[in-house]
């Protein structure tokens, strides 16, 4: 649905070039939530912005649908950009309009008559849970509503892609799990593909199907989230599962072990004690729930050096865990 070809967007600042994305190849399939996750200054807004071509890159190629958005005049590509939704971080709302006109405003510009207009301004409203708001003015919404009414604004149009510039980020914990929530439940009743972007490492556990990991306008790594946590020596389950420093255990070895999958796989500790009488020690573990299923890592220290455990690991990694030596 979404395919970046060694995409590339430069700034001049201050007498210097400083490289926001630099050679990224990203593809994101039909359906699905990816997040673009990374710290601030890492490239990512450059990038959401690059999808839509609010910002043109410097060099590559953004493909949206199969049609090849930087190959496109300006007349036909604003044709192609009502069918991609953006929601901002700061709501990006008209203060002098109600909900329901700021809902308006896009089909407005689409040349929508009044009646369809109406009816389609009704249905969206009902849809993010703010028929009841249709008249009140941002002024008078919540944070959360606010960003309702940028969603359902942001599908106007009926888009098949739906961009998210840190939508949640200057939201409180509990409204940015209704978002969320709401996002997720569009992305199934809809069929929507949505590219988001965010520094919070929640977001991704919670809603996304696949996941980037960004730094210094480029890609560390990126796929689906069970494979990258699967993965050894993920940056991204680095970042997920927080065990705190590897303890110095003389005489021993200190393994990480992952479980994907919908297991959380404390079992294997009971297996490894009955199959190679090894006493394994839990040092430190979590669980985290993702958007399809559970992942969970445990530290476990056992009694002797890498080598003398080979059976064991080798074990562990036959029956489907990611097993990484700590120490």
């Amino acid at each position: 649905m979404i395919q970046l070809h060694r995409l590339r967007k430069a700034y001049r600042t201050r007498g210097r070039t400083v490289v926001a994305v630099d050679g990224v190849d990203l593809a994101v399939r039909e359906g699905e939530v990816h997040g673009v996750l990374g710290r601030s200054g890492a490239g990512k807004s450059t990038l959401l912005r690059c999808v839509n071509l609010l910002e043109r890159p410097d060099e590559g190629t953004v493909t949206v649908g199969g049609v090849d958005l930087t190959s496109l005049s300006e007349r036909r590509l604003r044709r192609h950009r009502q069918r991609i939704g953006m929601i901002h971080q700061h709501f990006a709302l008209l203060s002098s309009r109600t909900a329901a006109g700021n809902v308006a405003f896009p089909l407005e510009v689409m040349g929508v008559g009044r009646r369809e207009r109406a009816a389609r301004v009704a249905e969206l409203l009902d849809l993010v849970g703010l028929t009841d708001r249709a008249h009140a003015y941002p002024a008078q919404l919540s944070g959360g509503q606010k960003q309702r009414v940028g969603i359902a604004r942001a599908l106007a149009g009926r888009p098949k892609v739906l961009l998210s510039d840190e939508a949640t980020s200057a939201l409180d914990p509990e409204t940015t799990t209704s978002i969320l929530e709401l996002l997720r439940d569009l992305n199934r009743r809809l069929g929507l593909t949505i590219l988001l972007i965010t520094h919070e490492m929640e977001v991704v556990k919670r809603i996304c199907d696949s996941a980037t990991l960004m730094r210094e306008g480029r890609i560390i790594e990126s796929g689906r989230v069970p494979d990258l946590l699967a993965r050894p020596g993920s940056a991204l389950g680095q970042e997920m599962f927080r065990l705190g420093p590897v303890p110095v255990l003389p005489g021993t070895t200190v393994v990480d072990v992952t479980v994907t999958g919908g297991g959380t796989g404390e079992s294997f500790v009971a297996d490894l004690a009955r199959t190679y009488d090894v006493d394994a020690r839990i040092l430190a573990g979590t669980i985290e729930n993702l958007a399809d299923g559970q992942a969970g890592r445990l530290r476990i220290a056992l009694p002797g050096s890498a080598e003398a455990n080979e059976a064991p690991l080798r074990h562990l990694r036959e029956a489907g865990l990611t097993v990484e030596v700590a120490r």
